[in-house]
């Protein structure tokens, strides 16, 4: 998406900050209000959390699909917008926020200048760092993973999972009908997750081992077993592949400094235009924040969209905020 000749200045109508599923229904939408639009985005694909974490499970909350693969919805998002040809700025972050009285430049870490006359943040909870599981980190990228980012990678292993919430019992779930076995090692005996996917787990017959901790990694170049501790004792674990799903930090990292309003070093106020505390700026999906607040991927369609209509009121004070439904217009041309 971007390439090594990309130009050191890009100019569009909206900058969106943030290539997640809101990020990219963002460009979609602004496409078919007829603005340029430039999507930026510190990982090398786009997608955010999702390509990055989460590209082989399944999604149940988007409209129109009973179910959905990470990776799938993605590419449908990057398909909904391609005919409107929006440019793609990966592998930058979005560094420093210059305001003008055209509106703003955006200069990223590798230093192209985004010039832009509305900027629409969407970048979720900012960058992300994986919580370490400190007696396996010698495997990192041999054995240890904190996403599962292909299932058949795990074909006819022994797994072990480490944690209690949401991922580590959707991998459980998922991992099951490939491995050899699925193990999951959680230190408490209460679990986060939600109950419904605990029961389908237990269903299975994967084995929970609980109020235990992970003490060391059997093995020398790869993962030959690991030793977990509880008050019982110690036991020793076949494993060939360790997935830690311990969770991860966030940052908004040089969001902060660009002079808007932030809650508590992690999301942005916003009112029901989804307008920040600086005028032209909007903000979008997870990272945003208002009363009754609910942070769904399905949500941050809709705040996408709403970012992007007011953008475009922003822009030009004649345009109707509401342009009319998708319905009501030709079939878009690939550009």
């Amino acid at each position: 998406m971007s390439t090594p000749d990309t130009p050191p200045v890009v100019s569009a109508d909206v900058l969106v900050v943030g290539a997640g599923p809101t990020g990219l229904y963002a460009g979609y939408y602004a496409g078919f209000r007829g603005l340029s639009v430039a999507v930026v985005d510190s990982l090398p694909e786009p997608g955010g959390q999702i390509t990055a974490m989460y590209p082989e499970k399944q999604i149940f909350d988007v409209a129109g699909f009973p179910s959905v693969r990470g990776r799938d919805l993605v590419e449908r998002l990057l398909e909904q917008a391609a005919p409107f040809g929006p440019r793609y700025l990966l592998g930058h972050r979005a560094d420093v926020l210059e305001r003008g009285p055209d509106g703003f430049a955006v200069t990223t870490h590798l230093g192209t200048r985004i010039e832009a006359r509305a900027v629409i943040v969407t970048g979720g909870i900012g960058t992300f760092t994986p919580r370490p599981l400190v007696p396996a980190a010698a495997f990192e990228g041999d054995g240890l993973a904190y996403f599962v980012r292909h299932l058949d990678d795990y074909a006819g292993t022994d797994v072990v999972i480490v944690g209690g919430g949401d991922s580590a019992f959707d991998w459980a779930l998922a991992l099951h009908p490939v491995a050899k076995s699925v193990k999951l090692v959680h230190r408490r005996e209460t679990f986060r997750a939600h109950p419904t996917t605990v029961a389908a787990v237990r269903k299975l017959g994967v084995e929970l081992v609980v109020n235990s901790e992970v003490s060391r990694v059997l093995g020398t170049s790869e993962v030959a077993g690991v030793e977990v501790k509880s008050g019982e004792g110690a036991r020793t674990l076949p494993c060939g592949r360790i997935i830690a799903a311990l969770g991860f930090t966030a940052n908004l990292g040089p969001l902060l400094r660009w002079g808007i309003d932030v809650e508590n070093r992690r999301h942005i106020p916003v009112d029901a235009a989804m307008a920040t505390s600086v005028p032209g700026i909007f903000a979008a999906g997870d990272i945003n924040d208002y009363p009754g607040k609910v942070r769904l991927i399905a949500v941050g369609f809709g705040e996408a969209a709403t970012a992007v209509n007011n953008a475009a009121h922003h822009l030009d004070p004649a345009a109707p905020v509401f342009p009319g439904h998708s319905t009501d217009e030709p079939a878009p041309a690939r550009v």
